[in-house]
């Protein structure tokens, strides 16, 4: 049975592998005044030292918190795994309580991660801070998560899966970068696709050659909401935007928050509506939206019904606290999404 056990582990196939920096978010809700005392802008994320984020998690004392494994491409993977999907995740934790905390929340829902943790230092927290307006305000520590090399990149791991994801973060840092570019290149010797994130408009400014190089280059679907686009290619109409970037990338799915977002495939934009919600936080809404979206297409769904998958996701995520889907969707739910 062991043999049998080992032999199923050896070839399991993964839907996604999925590489980013592993943060545990801890998120509470505050006043737009409680933010404006920190000093930070409001809306963003923001890098800070340890200085910076243990002064803010010690004014959270006596505020309810919520904590659960975070990062751009973790949420997204925890996503495919919400949904029964198989994934696989590279990330750096330290061998510290948060990260023993992050290793576990991502492992009880069946994501491998082969990763050793860092001997020293502190794993990687970001403070999300959501105000009632449900915009979020990011404070983020990368911690040991920016040590993350290429060496890393377990080959034999990542050539199971048909999609491989980066987030866009990790161009910040040239040991992360090194890391992003090292999955992307074997998997395109390996055959597996290349899904890839933006992650936020401040990288886009700052990294705008380098990710259109990307998009032209490795990358066969480009993960990336309205703003960024615009600030990619320059123009203002969201259907000009998508269509651009389809002209360089296989496939385009681009948010456009309460109005859903545009996929662009072969040639052809499909237009996804968005799901009316009483928005309570927006932290992981597009990441959860990735990873529906990532599910679909790896396990049978047209892009179209992918796309009603992740818009519906999308809205459950925005209608809750966290970026953990507190309600999951049943395979009744599924199926009628896939009509």
């Amino acid at each position: 049975l062991h043999r049998l056990q080992r032999k199923y582990v050896v070839n399991m196939r993964y839907d996604v592998f999925g590489v980013g920096n592993a943060l545990v978010d801890i998120q509470a809700r505050v006043s737009d005044h409680w933010v404006a005392e920190t000093g930070f802008e409001k809306g963003i994320m923001t890098l800070v030292d340890d200085g910076q984020q243990k002064s803010v998690l010690k004014r959270l004392d006596g505020i309810s918190l919520n904590r659960c494994a975070g990062g751009s491409a973790a949420n997204t993977i925890m996503g495919v795994a919400d949904f029964g999907g198989k994934a696989a995740y590279a990330g750096k934790v330290a061998s510290d309580e948060v990260g023993e905390f992050f290793l576990h929340d991502m492992r009880k829902m069946g994501v491998t991660i082969e990763v050793a943790a860092a001997g020293g230092g502190q794993t990687g927290t970001c403070a999300v801070l959501i105000t009632e307006d449900a915009q979020r305000t990011m404070l983020t520590n990368l911690g040991v998560s920016a040590t993350l090399t290429e060496e890393e990149i377990n080959e034999d791991e990542l050539k199971r899966a048909t999609y491989v994801y980066v987030e866009g973060y990790l161009l910040t840092n040239p040991s992360t970068r090194a890391a992003a570019y090292k999955a992307m290149n074997a998997a395109k010797m390996f055959g597996c696709k290349v899904a890839f994130t933006a992650s936020d408009p401040f990288l886009c400014n700052m990294c705008r050659d380098e990710i259109w190089a990307l998009v032209e280059g490795p990358v066969d679907l480009f993960f990336c909401n309205e703003e960024e686009a615009k600030s990619l290619t320059g123009k203002s109409d969201p259907i000009e935007c998508a269509a651009e970037l389809h002209r360089h990338a296989e496939s385009v799915a681009m948010t456009l928050g309460e109005n859903g977002s545009i996929l662009m495939h072969e040639g052809t934009a499909i237009p996804i509506e968005g799901v009316a919600v009483e928005a309570i936080d927006t932290t992981g809404a597009g990441d959860m939206y990735a990873g529906a979206l990532l599910y679909g297409i790896t396990n049978g769904m047209g892009w179209k019904q992918a796309g009603h998958l992740a818009s519906h996701a999308a809205a459950r995520i925005v209608g809750q606290l966290g970026a953990r889907l507190q309600n999951r969707f049943t395979q009744k739910e599924i199926a009628a999404l896939m009509k």
